[in-house]
């Protein structure tokens, strides 16, 4: 098992009726989380919202996070930015409260050289203790990492892994066989988990886990134990859950769903706004196919 745990959940951020970081629900939500399966919780992801979200309630979010996480799993930040000394400056802040590593998304809108990527990832890297962990997104940020600069990267002590969200396999393939075995492959996308997986990935940074974090487990423990149809036969029943949680923006559609459950997280900030009313009647139907992990009470 990766030392930062095979499943870790890209936690949504709540927010109360006035649009505040709601800090007590959070810590519910991280706590929720663990019961359901998770090894651990990313914080102020994709998913978290970070690009709406001000240092400020970044910081404190890894620290009451971090209060009810400690010792019973891990809580990886996400510090990234397109400005690297905003992202190094965020990434000491959240060493400083106390987190197990931190995640470094590709740098969006400037779209830098293969060079510019890895000076911007090493400079980061090199003023942290931390665990580092890149994030290659490219339907969000407009550049994409190469597997040649994943693997330079990875001579790097504390660059440790990487969470891959750009659905190709190749260029999972080629990380993965040229990155060392210490080298951490995350899925980035819920319905690559199993590939990856069995192309020697380590694990998965979820979504849907918020829902179905046991069901995730046991498909990944059958996957490495070498029970492939028993894995195969859980990875379809969750694939119409997988993909209903993208049928929007992400988090929109999570952010429904917790809603409808009961476990309030509140809606999106803008630019981001609530599922309408064709994708909450989506979610909502795909939703009662499935028994829910996660505790609601």
């Amino acid at each position: 098992m990766a030392s930062l745990g095979c499943l870790l959940t890209a936690m949504v951020t709540p927010f109360d009726e006035r649009g505040e970081v709601d800090y007590e629900q959070a810590k519910k939500l991280a706590g929720a989380l663990l019961e359901s399966g998770s090894d651990g919780v990313v914080v102020v992801g994709t998913t978290g919202e970070s690009p709406t979200l001000t240092r400020e309630e970044e910081i404190r979010l890894f620290a009451e996070v971090k209060s009810v996480v400690e010792g019973r799993g891990t809580i990886v930040a996400g510090t990234g930015s397109n400005s690297t000394t905003e992202a190094l400056a965020t990434t000491k802040e959240a060493e400083r409260a106390g987190v197990d590593a931190c995640l470094l998304v590709v740098p969006y809108y400037n779209k830098p050289t293969q060079e510019g990527l890895y000076q911007h990832f090493k400079t980061i890297a090199e003023s942290t203790s931390l665990p580092c962990l890149l994030y290659n997104v490219p339907t969000r940020t407009a550049a994409s990492i190469t597997a040649e600069t994943v693997v330079r990267l990875a001579q790097i002590d504390n660059i440790v892994g990487i969470k891959e969200a750009s659905g190709d396999l190749d260029q999972v393939s080629r990380i993965i066989a040229a990155a060392g075995e210490d080298f951490l492959v995350y899925s980035g996308n819920d319905n690559d988990t199993l590939p990856i997986l069995s192309l020697g990935g380590c694990g998965v940074i979820s979504v849907a886990s918020h829902l179905v974090g046991k069901q995730i487990r046991e498909m990944m423990a059958s996957a490495i134990e070498g029970r492939r149809d028993e894995a195969a036969q859980i990875h379809r029943h969750l694939l119409p859950l997988f993909n209903v949680m993208f049928v929007v923006s992400n988090p929109i559609p999570i952010k429904h769903a917790l809603n409808h459950l009961g476990f309030r997280v509140g809606n999106p900030r803008l630019p981001l706004t609530q599922a309408d009313e064709k994708a909450a009647a989506a979610i909502e139907d795909v939703l009662r196919g499935y028994s829910i992990d996660l505790p609601l009470d």
